[in-house]
């Protein structure tokens, strides 16, 4: 149950986040509404994973990992943003660092 409050969470924070950009500063009503409602059932369903046992550290980390993986690619596939060979590097490393989070972790 806590991986899919965290999903969730996940789902939520890159809706906003992309809606965030999609909003022009604030200018534009719906997207903006989106962002306000997407940041905050973000930390409503992140908090109900924490509350369910999940260590902050990881919930996190796979937080961070996958939205900056699902933010990056978003804007790669339909925000005619680019990303470079160092940006994907670094999107591998944020990955290696979570998956160190969690190994580390486990008994």
């Amino acid at each position: 149950m806590t991986l899919l409050f965290l999903g969730m969470a996940i789902a939520f924070e890159v809706t906003a986040t992309v809606s965030l950009k999609i909003s022009d500063g604030f200018s534009k009503l719906v997207p903006s509404i989106i962002v306000v409602i997407g940041y905050a059932a973000a930390f409503v369903f992140l908090s109900q994973a924490l509350k369910r046992g999940m260590a902050i550290g990881v919930a996190y980390g796979i937080w961070s990992a996958v939205g900056v993986v699902a933010v990056a690619t978003i804007g790669a596939l339909f925000l005619d943003e680019r990303l470079t060979l160092v940006q994907v590097g670094g999107i591998g490393l944020v990955i290696v660092g979570v998956l160190a989070l969690e190994l580390g972790g486990a008994h």
